[in-house]
């Protein structure tokens, strides 16, 4: 398997790139030297080959290679309830690998977890990094952002303009996610914590928009609806399976 080093450009690629901090520590960590070939990519959809220079105490150069083409699919941004424990953590991880755009955790009426403020910043670069880190394994050539912890409709509220917000809904029998999903435009998917959203959430959320949809029979967990919500629409938009 090519090894994989996420380094931030802006603006059109260099012909070499210099690698410090975390980047060169990964670099290390894989013994790389002088001559061996890897993939690079900048977190914002570019990939691109390349080519250990020189490796020296505290930093290395690298050539790139041309750009990449890469095809992200459309879209789906993950707007999940805070759940106990570290459920987030893994929604992060593996939502990324199934191509989450981006992530919005969300304090709801049965969200147990409150963060304060100073607490909330401290956990957001740790889920930063698990999303960096999962987008390097998996893959993609693009990090998907995690966002500020903010409450559910002032989220939804913030979505970009023409994003078809879909609910996840255990008392909607009559629309599936696939069904209410559509084949184009940029979506959002609402997942409530361990106990489900209230009815008066799930109403208001009808007021601004958007669309309660079922996933099927089973209750699943708050962790696992997320993931098989993203799992679904990957394989409709034939991009998995």
């Amino acid at each position: 398997m090519t090894a994989r080093l996420l380094v931030p450009l802006e603006g059109p690629p260099p012909a070499e790139v210099l690698v410090e901090g975390a980047a060169f520590h990964h670099l290390r960590v894989l013994r790389a030297a002088s001559g061996q070939r890897l993939e690079v990519f900048d977190g914002r959809g570019r990939a691109f080959d390349a080519e250990v220079l020189a490796v020296e105490k505290d930093r290395a150069r690298l050539r790139l290679g041309p750009e990449r083409a890469v095809a992200p699919g459309r879209p789906i941004d993950i707007l999940q309830a805070l759940p106990k424990g570290d459920k987030l953590e893994l929604v992060l991880q593996k939502g990324t690998e199934l191509g989450g755009h981006a992530f919005h955790p969300v304090s709801s009426e049965r969200s147990v977890p409150r963060l304060p403020a100073a607490r909330a910043a401290e956990r957001r670069t740790r889920w930063q990094r698990i999303v960096s880190e999962a987008a390097r394994q998996c893959g993609r050539s693009d990090v998907p952002v995690v966002h500020p912890v903010r409450p559910l409709l002032e989220a939804v509220q913030g979505l970009a303009p023409g994003t078809r917000v879909l609910v996840l809904d255990e008392e909607e029998r009559a629309v599936r996610l696939v069904e209410a999903a559509g084949t184009d435009a940029p979506l959002a998917l609402v997942i409530g914590p361990e106990g489900g959203l209230t009815r008066p959430e799930v109403t208001a959320l009808r007021s601004a928009g958007a669309v309660p949809a079922s996933l099927g029979p089973l209750v699943l967990r708050t962790e696992t609806a997320a993931l098989a919500a993203l799992a679904v629409l990957r394989h409709a938009d034939r991009l998995l399976g």
